[in-house]
Parts: C-alpha cells; structure tokens; sequence
C-alpha cells in the first residue's frame, strides 16, 4: 500500500505530517511513502532528507491519486476553507489520517461521509496507556504551553526571575496559569525554569498533586469537581461559571501574567476572565489565551490579534505548535506513524473494531457516519 503525504495548506500551518526519519518505520511494515514536493521545507526538512530515506518525491495531485493513505496535520474539518480542494480529488475506499475537527466541525464531515473515503480523527485517541504515542493533542499541547509562556515573558515589562544585582533587588514575576492539563502544566514547568512565581488552578481538584510537584502553589476554590470522561473537564453550568470568575479575580489582581487554557472538547471555551476583572488588573500584565480557537477564556480576546485594554496586553494565539514547526513535526509524525502501523496486523490492513483506539477514532466509512459521538454531535445542532 501507499502512503501519501501533501504538504499543508492551512494558512500559516508549517507542520508536515511525516518526517524523513519516521519513514523507516512505515517502509520497515511494506508501506511505500510518497511526499508531496516541499511538504517538509518549512518545518525545516528538505527534499533531499526525505529521498535519502525511500520516499518518492511527486506533485500534489499525484498524492491523492495514487495513495491509499493520505497523511496530514490539517486535514478537511481542521482546515474547511483550503481543504476543499483535497476533498473533491479524494477517492472511494482511501483512507485519511490527520486532525479533522470533528466534534467542532461535523458539518464537514457529512462531507467527507459522501465521498465515501474512511477517516480517522486523530483528536479522538482515548487516554489509555496503549495510545500514548499516538496522542496528538498532548503532544501539540505540551508546544503551546511551552511557548505561551516564552509569548508572555516577551511581552512582559518586566523579567521572570529574581536577580540580587548591584543596582538592587529584582522581584520575580508572578504567574498564574489557568488550566493544569497538559498544556498548563507545561506552562508552569516553563515559567518555574523562567524563575517565576507561579500559582495555578484547575476545576479538577486531582491534579493538585501535579501542580505542586512542579514548584506551583494550587489556588483552592470550593467549588463542586468538574472532572469529565478521559481526565478532560466537563462543561458546567453559567452558575458554576460565576462562582469561579468572582474568586478568581482576587488572584488576578495580583499576578503579572495569566495563562489560560481551559478548554472542553468541542464545545466553546468557558469564559473565565470578564471584561471588568481585566480592568482590575495591573497596568502592564499580560493575559495570554491557548483557549483563543474556541472563543477565548477571556472575554475580550480577539484569535491571532494582540490587543491591549487597560494597559493589560491580550493575546490569544491559535496554533501555536506551527511556530515551532521542526519539533511539532517530530511530535506529530511519531504519533500519526504509530497510528498507521496500529491498522495493520503482519502486513495487512485490519481495522479491528473491537481494538478501542480504532472504534474510538473512526469517524466514516462505505459513505456512513460511524462515530456515536460526531453523531451525536450533529444531532444537537
């Protein structure tokens, strides 16, 4: 069989599906890679890397004819606009492999249903130890909550650590990370290396014990739990939402920057941060918000734009692992290469449905919707 990668056509999106050094893996199982000319030049990998480990080096349109598996960061869903183009050159029976959006963009996936190809959505890997390689979604967080943190020091009128110099004493920032997922627990171990003083909260109260092995002081709010399946937060209603928004803006008072990462799996992001606990903040802080995508945590974050309101610097990037697109690369290709080589059993294709990691990512196939929860989903709009 063959596998096919074209390079990305998101706007911005320097990622590449596959990198030169995770082809062995496939061609090692009797999979043939084809790449799309470039595919891999912004993400720093050349041409040359990917001929000098077997892969055939083609046009873009050759990609979608001839592979049996199409390989992508963005495909049709995460990338509704540009990805159209894709969809009308896919075929029957040809398996794609890639983040598709479909708990936020099921609309698309009706659409990918009827050109009757079998697709799997990568955001969909269960939490389960056999799948940790595979999981896409904590190794593009584990990025953004690196960066979010190199983001908010650059914009900070102020440095991260303490210094004892001979001009006086300087004071470490104070941080307060919102979210202690994966991303904001990265955040946290950044901002501790920057030399900050960081507190951190999380509507789950298990993972204090995480927040405080990493140097962190657990903000406690008595609220009810709000842990969901997987370890994700559930959504809640407005009235816990306010509970929450009116002790925290006693913590927001105090800090220099507040990271926020808060974000239920395709649902809006909650608002956390009103436009009134901006205003109580101190001139100069810096809000930087990784849930921008869905809406924002803050209510006056504008996606990709940094703006400032009462002398507060707000910035919600939404891909933040493309700026790092060498690494992001890396972290992705092994997951999506692990991914593939799951379907195939000595040699040949079994998409084993009794295997949960299969169930749960298949999202169509033969033209159906085969996804409860994507069924569900486009149920309730």
């Amino acid at each position: 069989m063959i596998v096919g990668v074209p390079k990305e056509t998101y706007p911005n999106e320097r990622r590449v599906a596959l990198i030169p050094a995770a082809i062995g893996s496939l061609t090692k199982a009797g999979l043939d890679v084809i790449i799309e000319t470039s595919a891999g030049s912004d993400a720093g990998y050349p041409d040359a890397e990917y001929a000098d480990k077997g892969a055939s080096l083609v046009s873009r349109d050759e990609v979608f004819q001839r592979a049996d598996i199409i390989l992508q960061v963005r495909g049709f869903g995460a990338n509704p606009e540009n990805g159209r183009a894709d969809l009308e050159q896919m075929k029957e029976g040809q398996i794609v492999i890639g983040m598709l959006d479909p708990l936020w963009r099921a609309d698309c996936i009706n659409e990918l249903a009827a050109r009757k190809v079998t697709a799997f959505a990568m955001e969909l890997i269960p939490r389960i130890t056999r799948a940790q390689a595979m999981d896409v979604l904590s190794s593009m967080a584990n990025i953004a909550g690196y960066k979010s943190v190199l983001l908010a020091a650059s914009y900070l009128p102020k440095m991260f650590p303490m210094m004892m110099t001979a001009a006086g004493s300087i004071a470490p920032a104070k941080v307060f990370v919102i979210g202690a997922g994966v991303a904001g627990l990265q955040a946290i171990a950044t901002a501790k290396r920057l030399g900050a003083v960081i507190q951190a909260y999380d509507v789950r109260p298990a993972v204090k014990e995480q927040v405080e092995s990493l140097g962190a002081k657990f903000v406690e709010l008595e609220l009810e739990s709000a842990e969901g399946e997987g370890g994700y937060a559930k959504e809640m209603d407005e009235e816990f939402y306010r509970k929450q928004r009116a002790m925290m803006a006693r913590v927001l008072s105090e800090v220099d920057v507040v990271i926020t990462t808060a974000a239920i799996p395709g649902k809006k992001s909650p608002i956390l941060i009103t436009a009134d606990m901006v205003k109580q903040m101190a001139s100069g802080s810096v809000i930087i918000d990784l849930a921008a995508e869905r809406g924002g945590n803050c209510e006056l974050t504008k996606p990709d734009e940094k703006i400032e309101v009462e002398g507060v610097s707000i910035y919600g990037p939404t891909n933040l692992p493309s700026t790092v697109p060498f690494h992001a690369s890396q972290m992705y290709a092994k997951n999506i290469s692990t991914f593939t080589l799951n379907l195939f059993k000595e040699g040949q294709l079994n998409l084993n449905l009794e295997d949960e990691i299969i169930k749960d990512t298949l999202i169509c196939k033969d033209g159906e919707i085969v996804n409860q929860r994507v069924r569900d989903t486009l149920q309730q709009q």
